[in-house]
């Protein structure tokens, strides 16, 4: 299976993990805007990628005649669900600049929580749950 899109998101989403961290060491205040911005975009991208994982990628693992790579799927298809409800609930609660600069150490800790287990979801399916779907 070609996955190459699926990387290519993996990095963007990535990236965009580290700008917020590193907005957010310049100053949570000061750039609340631009924190705000990136959220929005950030939360746009992995809409579209977790679209494409549930209309394409777990489908075809469903499909796969081994049953170990198929579980797996399923299983991280699962996962998802949660990390996906949290990630919302992060955006929803910070995607406005005035709730980030009158609360930056909420929003620090939520991102910290947040934005870690999305970062730890994503170098799992890298190691992981990609290198199976490509062999699929």
């Amino acid at each position: 299976m070609d996955i190459q899109r699926y990387d290519r998101d993996h990095r963007q989403i990535l990236s965009q993990i580290d700008a917020l961290r590193a907005l957010s060491r310049a100053g949570i205040g000061e750039n609340a805007e631009a924190i705000s911005d990136l959220i929005i975009s950030t939360a746009s991208h992995i809409k579209f990628h977790l679209a494409a994982e549930d209309q394409v990628l777990y489908p075809a693992l469903a499909r796969c005649k081994d049953p170990a790579t198929a579980a797996l799927g399923e299983r991280y298809r699962l996962e998802m669900q949660g990390l996906a409800a949290s990630f919302a609930r992060f955006v929803q609660q910070w995607r406005v600049p005035a709730r980030l600069a009158a609360d930056p150490e909420g929003f620090r800790r939520s991102a910290n929580t947040v934005l870690r287990a999305l970062f730890e979801r994503l170098q799992r399916e890298n190691a992981e749950l990609y290198p199976a779907a490509r062999t699929a």
